[in-house]
């Protein structure tokens, strides 16, 4: 079966009119389409996605299930959504379920889907907490570190988002020793903190704009500071925790391409029901909206072709720019090589996708 494409996303580069000859579900070849006639049509076609902040999926939460087991349910639930790579976000809460977060990567590692741990809080400004639980908030501790030293030292990939301005100076050296992602965010940090922090080593920050102060004309806080740094920076592209306008002022401030990455910071209802729990509380899908009882946002109801989608078409991104961040950009961030099409990968590896950013069923 021969399948055309208008849009091919391959090496880092988006190609044009290209044929990709299937056989038995695989890429028996990739040629420019020249004047064959194909059996079918696709707007575009790309490796599955990769997405660094991913709490839940498939109706499980790790928080709620921080086990092998949740953890695979969760990058199931993502697969089916057309992002191939997690890494699995755990939140603020006891050392208890984190470390069994960290031991279920462990568990995992290596498996398909599941590429190392975040984790996000519990070191954590309260003032910036959102939906994070107020009693479990503590500040960056031994028991944190190790746990980080000994994930990285098993060859994980690991994020760690806290408040820099609140970290002790000599464990968050350890933390940057290791070679872990340190991103800021739940943070209320000034831009001078920020920018001290980024001097110490931290090289990212977690969901721009949202659980950060705004930034003004005498006060850039952290987020100023990190759209003028080069670390790099994530950042929820589903209109509601962030302005299609702001995205596109956030892009436009980077003093680089390549610099920013979207996350989904998918909760439970991806590719689940309507409504999960989450520190006691019910929290539900209003208007594609995560809310929870005392009506903050609570995480995301997107997924990454979604994401893309809303790029191209509300934020108004260039193709090529948008597949960047829902693909090469995060896996540079954590050590990932950029994603491979290639004569017999498997179709299950890919977004094969309409000009609606539909997945084509080409069974």
């Amino acid at each position: 079966m021969l399948l055309a494409t208008d849009a091919l996303w391959r090496d880092g580069a988006l190609l044009r009119n290209m044929g990709l000859e299937i056989t038995a579900g695989r890429v028996s070849d990739i040629r420019p389409l020249g004047t064959d006639t194909p059996d079918l049509h696709a707007a575009l076609v790309a490796p599955l996605f990769t997405d660094l902040q991913v709490n839940g999926g498939g109706g499980v939460m790790v928080n709620g299930q921080p086990n092998a087991d949740g953890l695979r349910a969760i990058a199931a639930a993502h697969r089916r959504c057309g992002t191939g790579t997690i890494l699995p976000t755990v939140i603020t809460d006891s050392h208890d379920v984190i470390e069994a977060a960290a031991e279920a990567a462990l568990e995992t590692r290596g498996e398909p889907g599941l590429a190392g741990l975040h984790i996000e809080g519990p070191h954590i400004a309260p003032e910036r907490r959102g939906t994070h639980d107020a009693s479990k908030i503590r500040p960056l501790d031994e028991k944190t570190v190790t746990l980080v030293e000994r994930l990285r030292e098993a060859g994980l990939p690991v994020m760690i988002t806290l408040a820099p301005e609140l970290a002790d100076p000599a464990l968050l050296d350890r933390l940057v020793a290791s070679k872990a992602v340190v991103s800021a965010g739940h943070t209320k940090a000034t831009a001078e903190e920020t920018r001290a922090a980024l001097k110490r080593g931290l090289s990212c920050f977690t969901h721009l704009y949202n659980a950060m102060p705004p930034m003004t004309s005498r006060e850039p806080g952290v987020l100023g500071a990190a759209l003028n740094s080069h670390a790099h920076a994530g950042i929820i592209v589903d209109g509601i925790h962030v302005s299609w306008d702001m995205v596109r002022i956030a892009l436009r401030a980077r003093p680089a391409p390549g610099l920013t990455f979207a996350v989904s910071d998918a909760m439970a209802t991806v590719g689940g029901p309507d409504h999960f729990t989450l520190y006691g509380q019910t929290i539900t899908v209003r208007d594609n909206a995560l809310i929870n009882a005392e009506g903050s946002l609570a995480g995301a109801h997107i997924d990454l072709v979604r994401t893309l989608a809303n790029l191209v078409r509300h934020v108004g991104l260039p193709l090529s720019e948008a597949l960047a961040m829902v693909s090469d950009t995060p896996r540079k961030v954590i050590g990932l090589p950029a994603p491979a099409l290639h004569i017999g990968c498997a179709l299950t590896d890919l977004n094969i996708l309409t000009e609606e950013f539909d997945t084509l069923d080409i069974a």
